[in-house]
């Protein structure tokens, strides 16, 4: 039975949020960093650059926290290159 009081309390507290008005802030896609490696490849590709742009801005959060995410460079570059054409076709990462 602790389970329903834990489920109520929950509930009044998010009731009292919405009440209050609170929002959560959400960090804008140009918050985030793009990795070194991908941002020469949009440097040298104009068309991929316009491809990027044009995605929605959860899948371009997606491929730069995707790009940014190994340590080592080459797996940065071996990622991005494996993604290029998903990007340039508009598509997300789970595509």
């Amino acid at each position: 039975m602790k389970c329903k009081s834990t489920i109520r309390a929950y509930i009044k507290e998010a009731v009292a949020i919405d009440k209050a008005g609170l929002k959560v802030e959400l960090k804008k896609t140009d918050d985030y960093k793009i990795p070194a490696e991908f941002q020469s490849v949009l440097n040298d590709m104009p068309e991929l650059q316009t491809a990027f742009k044009a995605l929605t801005p959860g899948r371009q959060r997606g491929y730069l926290l995707f790009f940014s995410a190994p340590k080592k460079v080459k797996t940065r570059e071996l990622r991005i290159e494996k993604f290029l054409q998903k990007i340039l076709d508009g598509k997300g990462l789970d595509y």
